[in-house]
């Protein structure tokens, strides 16, 4: 029977005793396997046929400079190493280590599970055998993200370069799942709290909206949210993604009026690697990608472009897509909500908006009432804003005199729970005693409100026709917009095209306060 020992050698730190360590084992023929050399320690591992610690022991007496000896389970390396590999192996995301050439060096056990199945060995590998990507991609100058396949599985690699000597000797590659991205991503986009508890209200249409919302979450069906600006359409999403079977998987949101076509397309589907001018090598995954299992809410639907209506109803038809620039195709299970405050039967009637597809997204609706329309809940949501803002501002909760809550209630809120709610808190920020007095809300609410102060004439700024023009027409804007907060609003008090009051928008620098 072999005998192993490993052994702890304690002694002074001075010059050539390890040699004198050495030379005493070479003269017992003793087979030294290893040996590691620390300050006052020397660890060497005998395999031999008949040894013994005792032995050792004796025979290191006459050193000068020996203390001790004693037998231990592992060599310091072999610690380390151990030590290494239990952090490793509770990491969850699977970890590979390349050299140059692309061999698999080192794995953890998240790296083994993703081969358990398919019975690849991992070790002394070659990873392009396992990945889409060309090898050069995995030895980068700098850390980098890519999309990749692994096993015919998408991940997002995060790559990090082994550098010695500023030259690249291999990579350490951490994968993480397309789900585990898209739920970082969602905790990105929203806050903890339940979007449910957060709608106030007690009146007969948003008591109705609520219990439709809680039956729409158990149907695992497409769900259109129609209302006015500043409703709460996202709120409701929300709602229904956390009380769905879906709720532990992402929930991810995307304004379709914020993008051009080009982008929102590679948002919501992805693109491979070098699709256009400026795309990322290792390509990037969509929206659709990213949610897997859970909910994609498509805010403001009505401004998609003709081409992506027509690529979102294929899409709806089979769950199905192609990334950009891509041949590969893709199958996701997400469910989709869509919101507009826009009328489709107009839009649909103008040839705006696909009809098949408002079908598509229509299968469950949801109508969100007007401000002005629940108004025995302003009452409600002022309360419910002056707390919010209150703690905010690390203020006591100041309260609000009859006059005053009289003038908030009786306001027609073009801008609906949104416009409350900004008013609420300026009307915090501004306010120095204990009561919100209905001076001060006449002036937030009434300081703007088309009380429409023409410019006066300056014969020295009014160059001819067209500068006067240019003045009376960013001061009306700069008036009327707060009132109208969207361009169609606008459009629509001013009987003009939407187009033109976004145009003037733009022209007198107005900003948009979003659709």
């Amino acid at each position: 029977m072999v005998t192993k020992l490993k052994i702890k050698i304690e002694s002074s730190d001075r010059i050539g005793i390890s040699q004198e360590i050495l030379a005493i084992f070479a003269s017992k023929s003793w087979n030294l396997k290893s040996i590691e050399v620390e300050a006052h320690f020397t660890f060497v591992h005998i395999e031999n046929v008949s040894v013994s610690l005792t032995e050792v022991d004796q025979s290191l007496r006459c050193i000068d400079g020996y203390i001790q000896c004693a037998q231990v389970r592992q060599m310091p390396a072999e610690q380390r190493e151990n030590h290494l590999h239990a952090l490793l192996n509770r990491i969850p995301d699977p970890i590979i280590d390349i050299d140059e050439q692309g061999t698999i060096l080192a794995t953890n056990s998240a790296a083994n599970k993703l081969v358990a199945v398919s019975k690849h060995p991992l070790l002394q590998q070659n990873i392009v055998k396992f990945l889409d990507v060309p090898l050069t991609q995995l030895l980068p100058l700098s850390e980098i993200s890519v999309s990749v396949n692994f096993l015919n599985q998408p991940f997002i690699a995060d790559v990090n370069p082994v550098l010695s000597k500023q030259r690249i000797t291999g990579a350490v590659i951490s994968l993480r799942s397309m789900n585990k991205v898209g739920r970082q991503l969602s905790l990105m986009q929203s806050s903890t709290q339940d979007a449910l508890e957060t709608i106030v209200g007690r009146s007969k249409k948003i008591t109705l909206v609520l219990a439709q919302v809680r039956r729409f979450a158990e149907l695992d069906l497409p769900v259109l949210i129609c209302g006015d600006t500043g409703t709460g359409k996202e709120l409701i999403a929300r709602a229904l993604h956390q009380l769905s079977s879906r709720k532990k998987a992402p929930f991810l949101t995307i304004n379709c009026a914020t993008l051009p076509e080009h982008l929102l397309e590679s948002e919501l589907f992805g693109y491979e690697g070098g699709a256009f001018t400026g795309a990322s090598k290792g390509g990037k995954p969509g929206l659709f990608e990213l949610a897997q299992g859970g909910t994609v809410f498509l805010d403001e639907i009505a401004e998609m472009s003709p081409y992506l209506q027509a690529k979102l109803l294929r899409f709806l038809q089979d769950f199905k897509y192609r990334k950009v620039g891509g041949t590969k195709e893709f199958t996701a299970d997400v469910k989709i909500i869509s919101a507009s405050h826009q009328d489709f039967n107009e839009l649909i009637e103008q040839q705006k908006f696909r009809e098949d597809l408002y079908y598509r997204l229509n299968v469950l609706r949801l109508e969100l009432p007007s401000l002005k329309d629940r108004s025995e809940d302003i009452v409600l949501l002022v309360e419910h804003f002056i707390q919010n803002a209150a703690r905010q501002f690390k203020l006591e909760p100041p309260k609000v005199s009859h006059d005053a809550m009289i003038t908030l209630t009786s306001f027609h809120w073009p801008g609906n729970i949104r416009q409350l709610e900004n008013v609420i808190y300026r009307l915090i920020a501004l306010n120095e005693g204990d009561t919100i007095l209905d001076e001060q809300v006449k002036t937030v609410l009434f300081d703007r409100q088309e009380k429409l102060v023409l410019p006066q004439v300056n014969q020295e700024e009014i160059k001819d026709w067209a500068s006067a023009q240019a003045l009376f027409e960013s001061q009306l804007l700069a008036e009327l917009y707060p009132l109208y907060p969207t361009t169609r609003k606008l459009a629509k008090r001013l009987a003009v095209s939407h187009n033109k009051i976004a145009m003037k928008l733009r022209q007198y620098g107005i900003t948009e306060q979003g659709q």
